[in-house]
């Protein structure tokens, strides 16, 4: 145990040292491309009108973990070059923020209702995968934290 009580071992085997590499480095490749595309979608959107469709907070558990998440799930329809569209995306990013408390994820949606008008905001490079909200999140830099971490753990187990 180090001097703050927190060890951390890593796998037992260099298969499994290996196996921690390799998905790390995916999570850090895809938070980092994830990140790229939402702050591309963000710089080249136009706004269209949208209409609110539905709104909803859903909770999520993340395996044998018993804490759970929320995440804001806002439905709308729009229309882009003439073709009628539906989307989900109240940020650009495809990895979406959950946040702690029911409360919190409602915050995000408070300010849309039902039947409501809304600017969307479209990609011209993907226009069925327009978003609400114009900024980027931190959501995929949260994935590529934790693949540094696996690769980290990983790659110190492996050369062991």
């Amino acid at each position: 145990m180090g001097d703050d009580g927190l060890t951390v071992s890593g796998p037992k085997t260099r298969r499994g040292a290996v196996i921690m590499l390799l998905v790390g480095l995916a999570a850090t490749g895809y938070g980092a491309y994830d990140y790229t595309q939402q702050s591309n979608a963000v710089a080249d959107a136009v706004t269209v009108d949208a209409e609110i469709t539905d709104l909803a907070v859903e909770s999520t558990s993340s395996g044998s973990s018993t804490d759970v998440d929320y995440r804001p799930v806002v439905r709308f329809t729009y229309e882009y070059e003439g073709t009628a569209y539906a989307s989900t995306n109240v940020f650009p990013a495809s990895i979406s923020p959950t946040y702690d408390t029911e409360s919190a994820a409602r915050s995000v949606i408070e300010g849309y209702a039902v039947g409501d008008p809304a600017t969307a905001h479209v990609d011209p490079a993907d226009p069925d995968g327009a978003f609400l909200t114009d900024r980027t999140s931190n959501a995929p830099l949260v994935a590529v934290a934790v693949g540094v971490a696996f690769v980290l753990v990983g790659g110190r187990s492996a050369i062991r």
